[in-house]
């Protein structure tokens, strides 16, 4: 005898909610309905999923990895019936995007125009999360697809290139080296360096290609977004990096501000969908890249 999809499913929001009051009220089931789903998961699987506590509902190694597995399982039934009922029709349908936030300002605003037009049945629900989130919303089956920055960590994604973005210097415009034609990064000191917080690719990409160190200390201030940052540096706080797709949207027109390239191997970014390996929606998320390549 196997588990059940709505028995998976019972677990899985079992172990999002910690209580089975709200797993039940979650799957729009009665609280005995959901604990007999799950007493009768643990009879077929032969070991308990759950422990009841006072302080609320605790997995045990065994709920732990069936939650882990089931996760991919209800993705993919998931995936089968979105896939039935767009059968002939890509891009017709419900479909769940999620986008850096370092990117979406900058490439949805072109791009969305292009999709409503080419898929006007297309019912397209964003969410905007750090690479790290998204990527795990993808495996989870929470999203669909995501556009993400590589280089990353892609094991159990596949991805389409939408493409290069170069990463460029911003300078206060009275900044020693806003009169030079590039930016050496062997010229910079981490303490004058301002960055995105932890969690940020754009950060890691930047100090990678420029081969820096992230300034270190407890006065050290990370902004959350770019367009904080870029704030930042037309006060005179320090020297950052942006994006050149920002820099054509226009997030550093400003007199305080000098945008320049780095003297280093053309230090960028590449723009990719992402989506999890194997899943139904694949042909569905190269059709965005190509949408979001000719916006």
């Amino acid at each position: 005898m196997l588990p059940s999809l709505r028995q998976l499913q019972y677990l899985k929001l079992l172990a999002e909610h910690g209580s089975f009051s709200r797993a039940a009220e979650a799957a729009h089931v009665s609280q005995p309905a959901l604990s007999a789903g799950v007493q009768e998961l643990e009879r077929v699987l032969g070991a308990p999923v759950v422990e009841r506590a006072r302080g609320g509902v605790f997995l045990t190694p065994v709920g732990e990895e069936a939650v882990r597995r089931a996760e991919d399982v209800l993705a993919r039934a998931e995936d089968l019936v979105e896939a039935a009922r767009s059968a002939g029709k890509p891009l017709s349908g419900r479909f769940r995007l999620g986008v850096i936030p370092t990117v979406a300002p900058f490439l949805l605003p072109g791009g969305l125009p292009q999709l409503r037009d080419r898929f006007p049945q297309l019912r397209l629900f964003l969410r905007e999360d750090l690479t790290p989130r998204l990527i795990a919303a993808l495996k989870s089956g929470a999203l669909d697809a995501a556009v993400i920055a590589l280089p990353y960590d892609t094991n159990g994604i596949e991805c389409a290139r939408i493409g290069d973005d170069a990463i460029l210097a911003a300078l206060p415009a009275d900044h020693r080296f806003a009169p030079s034609a590039q930016i050496d990064p062997d010229t910079l000191t981490s303490a004058e360096l301002i960055l995105l917080e932890d969690g940020h690719c754009l950060r890691e990409h930047a100090l990678s290609a420029c081969r820096l160190d992230a300034p270190k200390g407890e006065d050290v201030f990370a902004a959350t977004s770019l367009h904080t940052l870029m704030q930042m540096v037309g006060s005179g706080l320090g020297v950052s990096f942006v994006p050149e797709m920002a820099v054509k949207a226009g997030l550093t027109d400003s007199p305080s501000i000098a945008v320049r390239p780095l003297h280093t191997d053309a230090p960028s970014r590449e723009i990719v969908v992402a989506w999890r390996a194997g899943s139904s929606r694949r042909r569905e998320a190269e059709l965005l890249a190509e949408a979001f390549r000719e916006a």
